[in-house]
């Protein structure tokens, strides 16, 4: 039985971040709606999930019964107010904008339990400025997930000035209940790791601009040097060279640091749509 102060869990955007919260939701025991803007997107999520547990039971991490049980918690829907009715909790997992998110949650409160909690996938997005969209911006915390989802460990909880104090004590409760390791962070720009992060990986961008030396070598000496688990340009290419680009210019701007402007590469890269592993074509061919 699932220790989670959350029973029913709505996740918003069936895309690689949510259909991989929704798979350790429902893992975890609890019941899950994940829903997108049309059915082919939702079932797109859907059979991702079952290919990560089926993948799961051929490298014996997982058992048949819980691949079967999870995929049991588990239903989609395109239509929005029937996924989130009931939730009490509900994340959103949409493209990293601060228009997308805020229409979001507008449109959204109406169909919310006045005890739901909503949380905010965003990487870097100020969720002050996402929880006034909110008529009860006290329940609104920011659940920061990393990709992939099911095997990352790290969950960064952020909470704004409002955020109540139950309900950042509810979101760590959630996060040590699926099974994820948690850190707290004041709401600030890039949160703890993406403003570590994104810094890094733009510097990195910028030595392969100048030729200081090869992708993967660049890379090899993050792994291999300072023991990262992957280097900062195969890790932008996972996250995405167009996400990390929106990350760059937002961090820049806020915070007046040059360190996390986009270089002209990445910019090319971008407009050439090699956006990394989602397009096949990166800092590396995926």
């Amino acid at each position: 039985m699932s220790s989670s102060p959350f029973s029913t869990v709505a996740v918003i955007g069936a895309g690689t971040m949510g259909h991989g919260i929704a798979q350790v939701c429902a893992a975890a025991g609890l019941s899950v709606r994940l829903t997108d803007v049309t059915e082919a997107a939702v079932q797109k999520g859907l059979s991702a999930v079952a290919s990560n547990l089926e993948k799961g039971v051929a490298r014996g991490k997982v058992s048949p019964d819980d691949r079967e049980a999870t995929l049991g918690r588990l239903r989609g829907s395109a239509a929005l107010a029937e996924a989130v009715e009931g939730a009490d909790l509900v994340i959103e997992a949409i493209p990293e904008r601060m228009e997308l998110k805020t229409d979001l949650l507008r449109r959204l409160s109406p169909m919310l339990l006045p005890s739901a909690v909503f949380g905010t996938n965003t990487s870097s997005l100020s969720i002050a400025e996402i929880a006034a969209a909110a008529p009860a911006p006290e329940r609104v915390v920011g659940l920061h997930f990393f990709n992939p989802v099911h095997i990352m460990s790290l969950l960064e909880v952020i909470h704004h000035a409002g955020t109540a104090p139950e309900v950042l004590t509810q979101a760590l409760a959630f996060g040590a209940a699926i099974g994820k390791e948690c850190i707290t962070v004041r709401d600030m720009p890039g949160f703890a790791t993406s403003r570590l992060g994104v810094a890094l990986g733009m510097e990195a961008i910028r030595m392969v601009q100048d030729g200081v030396a090869s992708a993967e070598d660049i890379d090899k000496a993050m792994v291999l040097g300072y023991r990262h688990p992957v280097g900062p340009l195969r890790l932008t290419d996972m996250v995405g060279l167009d996400v990390r680009l929106n990350i760059g210019e937002y961090l820049a701007r806020t915070l007046g640091n040059p360190a996390f402007e986009p270089p002209a590469l990445m910019r090319r890269m971008v407009a050439e749509g090699q956006l990394g592993q989602k397009s096949g074509q990166g800092f590396y061919r995926w």
